[in-house]
C-alpha cells in the first residue's frame, strides 16, 4: 500500500517498517537473507532410500529353499519401520527381491539388474551354489558389497577360484563347510554299532562334485571302509546297478549328496531290491519335511545335517525373536512346518541391515569395510569376518552344524530331531541317534 502526496509516492509506516527489517537482515546475512517467503523453508533434500537387493529361488527345482521368503521379508520390513540410521542420518530402506528361478544364469541376470537398474547399496543371496556363486561373481565384478549364505563355504570360495592368500574384495559368505559335514557324519555313524562299511554316491552338480572330491578320503581317515560309487547322472531314474554294488559290499552305512527327487527314486529302488542299511544320511536330500513325507513310512529313521532348528540357542539381533518363536510364527502364519533355510534367510537380511547401520558413509567401500568389521549375533549364531577361529579363509565365516534324524511326529507326520551335537554341545539334543528300524 502506498500514499500519494503531490508528485511523490511516500511509503506508509507499515511498508517502511518491513523495508527496514529486510535491510537489517541483508546487512546481517547478505543478499541470501532477502528472499521470497518459501525460500525461508529448509532446502535440505530428504535422505535417499537405501536399497538391499535379494536373490533367492522362489520358483523352479530348488524353490523349497525360497518357500518362506515372503514371510521372512514381511517380518523384516515390519521391524525396519520407517528406516535405519546410517552415519547419523535416518534413511528409509527398500528390499528389492528377485527370483533366480533356480537357474544360475537367471541369478546372474537379476543380480546385474539390481546393480545397474535398481542401484542397490548391498546385495544378498542364498540357496545352493546355483544362486550364491553367480550372485557373488556379478557383485565382485561390479564392485558392489555382497553377503551370501546357505552353501558350503568351500563350494562358494573354491568354486569361484578363490585364493586363500588373497580372498575377494567385495563378496562375503557365511555357512558351514564340507570339513564340518564330513566330521559330523563320520562321528555320528561311529556312535552306533555297524560293520563300518560305507557306501557313497554323489549328484553331478557343484555340491556333489566338491563332496565327491574330498569326502571319501576323509571318511577313510576316520576309520571307515568306503565303497565310493562316484557321480550319478542328472535326473537319473534307475539306480539298480549302484544298489547291487552296495549290497555286494554289504554297506551298512550309506551317504552322499542327492537331490530330493533322485533320492526318492533311489530309496524306493533300495526297498525293491531288499537293500536295508542301518544308517542312511544323504546330504541335501532330506532338508525339507515334504521330501521325507514323500517317502512314506520309509522316511522314518533317515538322518541328515542340521544347520538350524527351533532349539538352536540363538535369537535375532533385529527382532529379538528366539529360534523357537520364529518357527512358531512361521507355522502360525503359513500352517506349514518350519524348514532349515528360513533361519538363514532371516539371518542374511538381519546381517545386511547391521552392516548398513555401521557403515561410516553410504558408499560401496564404506559398506564393504563395515562387512569386514562385522561381529554380530544372528538367528543362526555369531557372524564375524574379522579373522577369528570361524574364518577358515578370507571372506568366509562358519556356522555350527549338528546331526539330525527324522522321527514320527505329532502335529506333523515327521519331526526333525537333533540327535548328535558333539561339534556344538550348546545346541541341545532332542532324542538319541538310532539305527533305522527295519520292517
Amino acid at each position: 500500500m502506498k500514499v500519494k502526496s503531490g508528485k511523490h509516492v511516500v511509503p506508509d509506516a507499515k511498508v517502511d517498517k518491513q523495508r527496514r527489517t529486510l535491510l537489517k537482515l541483508a546487512a546481517a546475512g547478505g543478499a541470501g537473507a532477502i528472499a521470497s517467503p518459501w525460500m525461508f523453508q529448509s532446502s535440505r533434500a530428504a535422505p535417499r532410500t537405501v536399497k538391499i537387493g535379494m536373490v533367492s529361488p522362489e520358483t523352479g527345482p530348488i524353490a523349497a529353499f525360497g518357500e518362506a521368503d515372503k514371510f521372512v521379508l514381511a517380518g523384516v520390513r515390519k521391524a525396519l519401520g520407517d528406516g535405519i540410521v546410517i552415519a547419523g542420518e535416518k534413511h528409509p530402506v527398500e528390499i528389492v527381491y528377485k527370483d533366480s528361478q533356480s537357474n544360475p544364469n537367471r541369478a546372474a541376470e537379476v543380480t546385474a539388474q539390481l546393480i545397474n537398474n535398481d542401484k542397490v547399496d548391498l546385495v544378498i543371496g542364498s540357496s545352493t551354489s546355483d544362486t550364491v556363486i553367480p550372485v557373488s561373481d556379478q557383485c565382485e565384478l561390479a564392485g558392489v558389497p555382497c553377503v551370501t549364505s546357505d552353501d558350503p563355504w568351500q563350494v562358494w570360495f573354491f568354486g569361484r577360484k578363490g585364493d586363500p592368500k588373497k580372498g575377494f574384495e567385495w563378496t562375503y559368505h557365511f555357512f558351514w563347510g564340507l570339513d564340518q559335514l564330513g566330521g559330523l557324519f563320520a562321528d555320528m555313524w561311529l556312535s552306533l554299532p555297524t560293520n563300518k562299511m560305507l557306501g557313497t554316491l554323489w549328484s553331478n552338480d557343484g555340491d556333489g562334485n566338491n563332496a565327491n572330491e574330498h569326502l571319501p578320503d576323509f571318511f577313510k581317515s576316520k576309520g571307515l571302509d568306503v565303497k565310493n560309487l562316484g557321480l550319478y547322472s542328472n535326473n537319473a531314474d534307475d539306480f539298480s546297478a549302484q544298489i547291487a554294488e552296495l549290497k555286494k559290499a554289504n554297506c551298512e552305512v550309506l551317504s552322499g549328496v542327492f537331490t530330493p527327487p533322485e533320492f526318492a527314486t533311489f530309496w524306493t529302488q533300495c526297498a525293491q531290491q531288499s537293500y536295508r542299511p542301518k544308517i542312511v544320511t544323504p546330504a541335501k536330500a532330506l532338508l525339507f519335511p515334504a521330501a521325507v513325507e514323500a517317502l512314506g513310512d520309509r522316511g522314518a529313521g533317515l538322518s541328515t545335517e542340521v544347520w538350524w532348528s527351533p532349539h538352536h540357542p540363538f535369537k535375532s539381533g533385529l527382532t529379538g525373536q528366539t529360534a523357537q518363536q520364529f518357527c512358531d510364527a512361521y507355522t502360525a502364519a503359513s500352517g506349514k512346518q518350519w524348514t532349515q533355510p528360513i533361519g538363514f534367510k532371516h539371518a542374511n537380511l538381519e546381517v545386511a541391515i547391521d552392516i548398513l547401520k555401521r557403515a561410516k558413509k553410504l558408499e560401496p567401500s564404506a559398506v564393504r569395510d563395515a562387512i569386514v568389521q562385522t561381529d554380530y549375533q544372528s538367528l543362526v549364531g555369531p557372524i564375524a569376518w574379522k579373522g577369528g577361529p570361524t574364518n577358515p579363509v578370507p571372506n568366509a565365516c562358519t556356522t555350527p552344524l549338528v546331526g539330525g534324524q527324522w522321527k514320527k511326529g505329532s502335529k506333523f507326520k515327521y519331526d526333525l530331531h537333533v540327535v548328535f551335537n558333539q561339534p556344538a554341545p550348546n545346541i541341545p539334543l532332542d532324542s538319541p541317534f538310532e539305527p533305522i528300524h527295519q520292517a
